[in-house]
Parts: C-alpha cells; structure tokens; sequence
C-alpha cells in the first residue's frame, strides 16, 4: 500500500507535493519521493524513511517545476530498500518518471518479456519498475517525435492488456505532463480534483481526496477502472477508458483500515462506512447475545475508534478511552518483523487503568491480522484489572494473504488460517470474540454508493477478482514470511 499524488500547476508545485505526502503518509512510511517537470528537465529527490526526513530545505529547492509526482511508500515484498524507492526513471522515449500503489501478480512473466521482446533491463525488484517499463515501452512503439495524448491512451490499454493485478499509477512524460491510470478493476483508489486560480485551472490525482482538501482543489470524481487520464501542461484535460468493462472491484480493505476517515472513496465517506460497520457489528452481538454483561466500549485506537463509538451507542453502553497512544511509533501491521511488532505494542499503548479496574470491557479493533498485537493488548486489559475482555473485530476474519498491494503476510502467519473462530479466541485469550460478518462489511460500505455492487474481498473471502497463476500464493508466501524478510534484511 502506498500513497501517490500528482500536480499540473500554474507555479511551482514542489511544495505542494510535499505536503500532500504528509497526509497520504499513513498510507506508507518506508519511503518518499518527489519529482518534477521544469521545461525539459527532470528533477527528482527520494529516499527511505518518512517525507520530513527525506526532504530538507536544499532538495527542496531543487525540485522546481509547475508539474510533478511523489510517492510514499508502504514495504512490499521485493521492494524494501533504498533503490526501490518511487518514483522510478527511465530516459526513453521523452524521459518519463513513474510512481505506482499496488501490485502485479503477473511480474516474473513480465521481466522475461521485458528481457526477452522488448529489450528492457530491470534494476531492481519493484514491479513498478516493471509497470513503468512496460508503459515506455508501448509509448515508443507509436515513434513518435512528440508525446502524443492518442499514443499515450494506446499504451496505457496495451499496459492494461500486459499487466495483471491491482495498480492506480501517476506519471510524468516530459514534453507532455501528468498522465495518470488504475487498473481495470479499480482495485487500488486514484481520484481526480481541480482548482481554479486567478491563472487557469490546475488539476491533481490523488489516492485520497484528504489530499485534495489540504491542497485546496475540489474533489471531481475517481478515475473510473481501465480510464487513462492526460493532464498536459497547458493545463488541459483528456479522459478515455483504455479497457474494457471488467466487474469493478475495489478493495473493500481500504475503508477497513487503510485510508483516513476524511476520504471519500468510490462517492462513499470512510467515516461514515466505519460508523456502518459498528453499528452492524453492535446488531451482531444483540442477536448472539441480548443480555450482554458489557459495562464499557473501548477502542484499539486509531483505527477503531468510529466503529466502536456506533457500537456503543446502538448498544447504549458507555465509550471509554482505555489506552493512550504514543503517536511516535509507527504502524505495528507493517513493522518488519514479529520481534519488533512485539516490542512495539507496549512501547505505543498505554492502558489507563481506571477504565478497566473490575469492568467487563468490550476492546474493538478494526481487524485482526496476525493477532499479536491483539494477544498482548488483552493481557494489558486484564493486567489493568478488567474482570472479562472481549475483542470485536470490524472486519471478518482474515484468512488469505492479499495480493494487490497490501503486503499481509504469509498465510501461515495469519491468526485466523486453519483455525475457527473459537480456536482464535482461544488462542488470543478473550474472554468472547466477536468478527464482523462479511455480507454486513460489504453492505455498510456499499450503503454509501448503490453503484458498487461488489468489492475485493479476498484476504477475507479468497476469491481474487483477477485470479492467481498457479504456484503464486506459495511464492508470495515464501517472500513475505517473517524469516524471510529478515533473512533479505541480513
């Protein structure tokens, strides 16, 4: 998962870009990247760790330009290290720079045809690196002197043609501007806004529109599934759909956990699709049990905290702050390794005791992956004095590994894989379990859009709206596994 935002200005948009990254940094913390357009000349700053410690006042000056891309990065297999860092480069044809959020499940049978047809060598690891040599490759095709916006619209739909999986890409083409797409199913999410100014219209692309209204542009639309969308420097406009009609499938994971509740995404408010999902969850527990003993609502903050604040008012039990974070430690989900994801739940929670001392407490999370993070914060409740814990989970259980660009690990390693909901409970030590039924997800999100009539449910479901090559699963598996990551670390 990672977050991308590109600009089409009417001044310099460095700065711009670089504050956009700051409110899509929740969608990746592995690294950030900035590149702009000046004429015909390309700058481009990136590097690991966080934009306010990739960028200083010097690379900043530097990346001057009214066009430009960045990207921040979430750490998927095979793109964890400094060269993987977005946006990536190549100087043919026109000189064109590329970030992309997701992931191909096709790569490997990409690289051999990149080696073997089309002449193209690959660096590195990322399969952005692969989507952006695909993408050069079938704009040269056209031979033309000029970037063309009718050439650029035929590559994109032969990058459709080629490239399997969930993918939202922004580009610069140098000689042209911004050329922005997403995948044919619309997995990955990618929205359009515009400002006017006292000189013309300025455009951006964003994953989320929360980076739109720090910057002041008006929130269009989404880019539809398969659509490639052409923004030159002059500051026009052009649209086309480069693919055609798949069943439109966006990951349902994103309004879960990933994107910010200030989004909209696909028409539908984050916040209020989390509000749905706890008051869903709440109806759950009435039909399972209606004479609960719950005395208070607790949420695993951040993530938690809309579904669990609608979960206790549907059940009219009083929502209490039980643990204070500290904002100063990152995401324990994407930490490189179980060690570390150990020794960083307590180092960012803190349980206040008085919310727990002799109280039969309800703790909601959003979801629970690997379920250590879940294990250690229920000893905490109890070692806090709670006289029972139960845990719900916003989302259904997660049995399958994703394969669009959320680097969940290896199925193995996943809590609820191979055991019932019972032996999860049993194993994380709550006193009652609770999981979000997958058809109440889908239709508290839904509520929001009645066009979405499906969603990429497959870490929850395994179904995988593209399909799997046969062996893949394993693959990814053997990449993502914890003892594997720290091998390549090493």
């Amino acid at each position: 998962m990672c977050g991308i935002l590109g600009i089409v200005g009417r001044s310099d948009v460095g700065a711009a870009l670089y504050d956009g990254l700051t409110v899509l940094q929740h969608r990746g913390q592995d690294a950030a990247g900035i590149a702009t357009m000046d004429g015909a000349r390309l700058h481009r700053h990136k590097g690991t760790g966080l934009a306010k410690d990739v960028f200083d006042s010097d690379s900043m000056a530097r990346l001057v330009g009214r066009i430009g891309i960045a990207h921040c990065r979430y750490p998927t297999a095979g793109s964890e290290g400094a060269d993987e860092a977005q946006p990536f480069y190549v100087n043919s044809p026109f000189g064109i720079a590329l970030a992309h959020n997701g992931n191909l499940i096709n790569t490997d049978a990409l690289r051999q045809e990149l080696y073997a047809q089309d002449r193209r060598h690959i660096n590195t690891g990322s399969d952005s690196e692969v989507l952006l040599n695909i993408f050069a490759h079938e704009l040269a095709a056209a031979q033309a002197a000029r970037p063309q916006v009718d050439d650029v619209f035929a590559a994109i739909a032969r990058v459709h043609e080629r490239c399997t999986g969930g993918y939202a890409v922004v580009s610069l083409v140098l000689g042209l501007g911004v050329v922005a797409f997403r995948d044919v199913h619309g997995i990955r999410p990618l929205v359009l806004g515009k400002r006017e100014t006292p000189d013309g219209e300025e455009w951006a692309v964003a994953s989320e529109s929360v980076a739109l209204d720090l910057l002041g542009f008006r929130r269009e639309r989404d880019v539809r599934p398969g659509e490639g969308i052409v923004i030159t420097a002059a500051g026009e406009l052009f649209a086309r759909e480069c693919a055609a009609a798949k069943p439109h499938a966006p990951c349902i994971f994103e309004y879960v956990y990933f994107a910010r509740p200030d989004s909209m995404i696909e028409d539908v408010s984050v916040y209020k699709a989390r509000l749905r999902q706890g008051e869903r969850l709440a109806a759950k527990i009435q039909r399972l049990r209606r004479d609960h003993d719950i005395e208070a609502v607790i949420p695993i903050p951040d993530t938690s905290r809309t579904a669990a604040l609608a979960l206790a008012q549907v059940l009219d039990v009083k929502y209490r702050e039980g643990f204070v974070k500290n904002r100063y430690i990152g995401r324990t989900f994407i930490m490189p390794g179980q060690g570390e994801r150990v020794k960083s739940v307590r180092r960012k929670l803190n349980a206040i005791e008085l919310e727990f001392r002799n109280k039969v407490v309800l703790l909601v999370d959003d979801s629970i992956v690997r379920g250590t993070t879940s294990k250690q914060i229920i000893q905490m409740a109890r070692e806090a004095g709670a006289r029972k814990v139960y845990l719900a989970s916003a989302a259904p259980p997660v049995r399958h590994p994703n394969v669009y660009g959320i680097d969940m690990p290896a199925a193995e390693e996943l809590v609820a894989h191979g055991r019932s909901e019972a032996e999860v409970e049993q194993y994380l030590g709550c006193d009652w379990l609770i999981y979000q039924d997958l058809e109440d997800l889908v239709a508290a999100v839904a509520e929001g859009n009645d066009d979405l009539r499906q969603f990429d449910t497959s870490c929850f479901s395994g179904e995988y709206v593209t399909g799997v090559p046969d062996g893949y699963l394993a693959a990814i598996a053997a990449q993502r596994a914890d003892a594997a990551k720290a091998k390549r670390r090493n």
